[in-house]
């Protein structure tokens, strides 16, 4: 099936949890009742290997092999993107993995050398798609502190067409989409907590952890924000925002826990969120999280 992506990418983009076996091993076939409830609820795009999928908990092997389940899973029915980052060859075979498993487009994690370059980086991402057979590129980008110009000329990279932004600085935002090329498609990448603001300032869409648990309100609240309708986004926002707060505790070590806590409330086990997370959430995080569940009607 082809896909807009720019369309889609317009709404939800949903980031896959990566399940967990008792014995700490990848369990793929556990994703699959996650995809198919983000699917019909109308979520627009799903990724793997972003970080809601602990990413950077994961050999490359074992990313590899999600990719391939999630392709799986998803068989087509809505686009795949697909995480790919580290050291460039480990890059680069994701990337080759990635589009051979049937990728729609590959998102770049920044490199997280501790000594990275612009210029660098702009190597690192003509490598990738490369090796990804050309496939669309979207840059994740969390570090705006590299400047308008270097953002710029990531942008103007050929195959580069949108960017996740994931900084809690909308008139940085509002710069950069002024100062790159206009066929890239600007995601909020900080959730639904921050999709109005940034759709204020020129974003579409956003990325979503909640789309594991409850799809239906991020499809929701994209709907809204798509009508302009930022009251009724904004409600919508309210009554899940206690999510995010716990995910967002204990330095953000507590981002994938929360999902996969939620999950084990709802019979869906997907395991423990590989350390250095906070797992498991404490008992305070417990009580609230399932009060909130239990408010919103997300346990049977």
């Amino acid at each position: 099936m082809t896909h807009d992506l720019t369309k889609s990418l317009a709404g939800v983009s949903g980031i896959l949890v990566t399940p967990f076996d008792a014995a700490g091993d990848i369990a793929p076939a556990l994703q699959k009742p996650v995809v198919d409830r983000a699917i019909a609820a109308g979520v627009q795009v799903l990724t793997a290997n972003g970080n809601t999928g602990e990413f950077y908990g994961l050999t490359t092997d074992e990313a590899v092999r999600m990719v391939q389940a999630a392709a799986e899973h998803v068989a087509g029915r809505v686009p795949l993107v697909a995480g790919v980052g580290r050291g460039i060859r480990d890059a680069c075979r994701l990337a080759e993995a990635s589009a051979a498993a049937g990728a729609t487009a590959l998102m770049i994690h920044q490199p997280p050398d501790p000594f990275v370059a612009p210029r660098g980086v702009g190597d690192y991402i003509r490598a990738v798609q490369e090796a990804g057979g050309g496939l669309p590129l979207i840059l994740y980008l969390r570090n705006d502190a590299i400047g308008m110009a270097a953002i710029a000329e990531l942008c103007a990279i050929p195959g580069v067409t949108g960017v996740k932004w994931a900084t809690p600085n909308p008139m940085k935002l509002k710069a950069a989409i002024e100062a790159c090329p206009d066929h890239i498609t600007w995601t909020g990448g900080l959730a639904e907590v921050w999709a109005p603001t940034f759709y204020a300032v020129g974003a579409r869409g956003f990325t979503s952890g909640l789309i594991n648990v409850w799809p239906e309100r991020s499809v929701a609240i994209n709907a809204a924000l798509e009508a302009g309708d930022y009251a009724k986004a904004r409600g919508l926002i309210a009554e899940m925002q206690i999510f995010e707060d716990i995910r967002a505790e204990e330095q953000g070590g507590a981002n994938v826990p929360g999902v996969k806590a939620a999950l084990q409330l709802m019979g869906e086990d997907c395991g423990a969120a590989r350390p250095p997370a906070a797992w498991p959430l404490d008992a305070g995080q417990m009580a609230r999280l399932k009060d909130f569940m239990t408010r919103n009607g997300l346990l049977t």
